[in-house]
C-alpha cells in the first residue's frame, strides 16, 4: 500500500484541471497451486497494476486507464479522460453532474488467521498430494484433482474532494473433484471448499476440511453410478446452501441490478423482468423471503468498508418478508432511476470502470434445523452442489441440474438419485417458499467468476444462505 500512496502522491500533485477527478490504482497478486491424479499440474501466477483515472468536466465524465505509473504515464491518462468526458458530455446517456462525489476517508483489510507464506510451496504441494491419495479409492474413480488459490487486491481510491479508501482483499480458495465412470455413466463431486469462497488466509483450509472431505467426495461419486435417475414430477424441494448459492445469485441478485434494469447490459448479459416501479410494493416471494446486501460479514467474499465510487457500504434490505424493497444499484443509478439503492458500483481490476455489481447477497435464516425441514416433507428431493444452470435473458425463467439429490419420503431422507434438476419461475419459484434453516444451518459461500459488463468484468461476490424449503416445483433427471 505504501507504494499506490506514492503513485496517488505524484498524480495529485499535477491533476488535471477539471471539475472532479478520481484516481484508483489496484494491485493484484494471485497463485494456484493444483496436483491432478496426482501429478502436479502447472503452477498459475498473476501479477498487475495500474490506475484508473475518472475526470469530470464540463457536462462531461471520461476514463483513462494505465499501468505506466510513471508522472508521464499518469499525465497521459488524465488527458484521455478528459478527452472523453469532452466527447460524453455531447454523446452521453445522462449529465455528468449526476456522477457521485466522495470525500470518505476510511481503510479495511480482510481478516488473516494464517499467512499464505507460512506454508511453504513444497508443504503446500505435499497437502494437495494427500488429498489426490484420499480421493483416489476405487478404480471408477478416473479423474481426481485437489487445488489451492490465492488471491490478494490492494486497492487505493483517492478523489480531488480529499477521499482516500483504502482495502485489501485476501483471499484462500481450496477444491476438490473426483469423476466417477462406469460404463456410459458418469458422475463428479466436488468438496474441499470448492463452493466455499471467503476471504481470508490460510485458515480456510482447515475450515474447508480440504482432506477430511476427499473421502466423502469420491465415495458419493461412486456410489452416484448406481443411483437411480432423479424422478419426473412435481414435489416438495429442498435446497442445500451450495445450490441456494446458485438459485439467489441467478434469480435475485442479477435480476435486482439497477444498470441491467435500466437497459444498459440489454445488448450483452441481457435485461431484467424487473421494472422500477415494482420496488416497495412486488410480492418477490414468501414472507419468509428476507434477502439483505451485506458488507458488513467477517469474511464473506465481498465485505468491503466503501464501494469502487468511494460510497461507505452498509448494511441494506433488498427484499423484507418477500416485498421488493431496492435495487443493486450505486449512487449513479440511483440518481438516474430515482430509486434507493446499495453502495455496489465496482470494477474487476484497474483496467475497466465500476458498474452495478451484486456484492454480499445473504438469505436471511428463519428457523430450526435441516431435520425439521425434512420432517415436512411428504414426498420430495433435497438437491446439493449445482452442476448445471440455465436461465433466459430477462432473469425470469430457469433450469438448474445439480450433483446430487436424496428423495425424501414420509419426513425422512431415503436414498440417492442422480442427475436430479428442477426448473421454475423466480417469482413463482421464491413464492413457493415454506421453510427457512435457523441461524445454525446458515453457510457462508461465495461466487469467484461473476461475469458482466462489455469489456467483461469477473468479480467475486458473497452469498449466505441456510437449506430451504419449496413447495411443489417441477423436479427432473437425466443424465449428461
Amino acid at each position: 500500500m505504501e507504494q499506490l500512496s506514492e503513485f496517488a502522491d505524484r498524480f495529485a500533485a499535477e491533476a488535471p484541471a477539471c471539475d472532479y477527478w478520481t484516481l484508483r490504482l489496484v494491485e493484484e497478486d494471485s497463485d494456484h497451486l493444483e496436483v491432478r491424479q496426482g501429478v502436479m499440474e502447472p503452477s498459475l501466477l498473476g501479477s498487475s497494476l495500474g490506475a484508473m483515472i475518472t475526470v469530470v468536466k464540463g457536462g462531461g465524465i471520461g476514463y483513462g486507464a494505465t499501468s505506466d505509473l510513471s508522472a508521464a504515464g499518469l499525465r497521459a491518462a488524465g488527458a484521455r479522460a478528459a478527452d472523453w468526458a469532452r466527447i460524453q458530455a455531447r454523446l452521453g446517456l445522462f449529465d455528468a453532474e449526476f456522477y457521485p462525489r466522495t470525500s470518505t476517508r476510511a481503510d479495511y483489510h480482510s481478516p488473516i488467521g494464517q499467512s499464505w507464506k507460512s506454508l511453504s510451496v513444497a508443504d503446500k504441494l505435499a497437502l494437495l498430494q494427500d488429498a489426490n491419495r484420499a480421493l483416489a479409492v476405487d478404480d471408477r474413480i478416473l479423474d481426481w484433482s485437489a487445488w489451492l488459490t490465492r488471491r490478494r487486491v490492494s486497492q487505493l481510491l483517492i478523489t480531488s474532494d480529499g477521499g482516500r479508501v483504502s482495502q485489501v482483499f485476501e483471499s484462500v480458495h481450496p477444491g476438490l473433484v473426483a469423476v466417477a465412470n462406469a460404463g456410459s455413466q458418469t458422475q463428479r463431486r466436488h468438496g474441499g471448499g470448492s463452493d466455499w469462497a471467503q476471504q481470508g488466509g490460510l485458515e480456510r483450509l482447515a475450515a474447508a476440511r480440504l482432506l477430511e472431505d476427499a473421502l466423502r467426495v469420491a465415495e458419493e461419486a461412486i456410489a452416484l453410478l448406481d443411483a437411480p435417475e432423479c424422478p419426473d414430477d412435481t414435489r416438495d424441494l429442498i435446497l442445500m446452501p451450495s445450490q441456494m448459492v446458485l438459485q439467489i445469485h441467478e434469480s435475485i441478485g442479477h435480476p435486482l441490478e439497477l444498470d441491467r434494469i435500466l437497459g444498459d447490459e440489454r445488448n450483452y448479459a441481457g435485461t431484467s423482468f424487473v421494472t422500477p416501479g415494482m420496488f416497495g410494493r412486488y410480492r418477490y416471494g414468501s414472507e419468509l423471503l428476507d434477502v439483505t446486501f451485506d458488507p458488513t460479514l467477517p469474511g464473506e467474499l465481498a465485505s468491503m468498508v466503501a464501494d469502487d465510487l468511494g460510497t461507505p457500504a452498509k448494511r441494506e434490505y433488498l427484499i423484507r418478508s418477500g416485498i421488493l424493497e431496492r435495487p443493486l444499484g450505486g449512487v449513479l443509478s440511483q440518481v438516474r432511476a430515482g430509486l434507493p439503492g446499495v453502495a455496489c458500483t465496482r470494477a474487476s481490476g484497474w483496467d475497466r470502470p465500476p458498474i452495478d455489481r451484486m456484492g454480499n447477497i445473504n438469505l436471511e435464516p428463519g428457523e430450526g434445523s435441516l431435520a425439521d425441514l425434512v420432517a415436512r416433507v411428504e414426498h420430495g428431493v433435497l438437491m446439493d452442489t449445482n452442476r448445471s444452470w440455465s436461465i433466459d435473458d430477462s432473469r425470469n425463467k430457469f433450469q438448474f441440474g445439480c450433483e446430487l439429490g436424496r428423495l425424501i419420503e414420509d419426513g425422512e431422507l431415503k436414498g440417492l438419485v442422480r442427475n436430479p434438476g428442477y426448473r421454475g419461475i423466480s417469482a413463482e419459484f421464491w413464492r413457493s417458499l415454506d421453510g427457512v434453516g435457523g441461524p445454525e444451518t446458515l453457510e457462508i459461500r461465495g461466487v469467484t467468476n461473476c461475469g458482466k459488463g462489455e469489456p467483461n468484468q469477473a468479480v467475486h461476490v458473497g452469498h449466505a444462505s441456510p437449506p430451504c424449503l419449496f413447495r411443489d416445483v417441477a423436479v427432473f433427471g437425466g443424465g449428461e
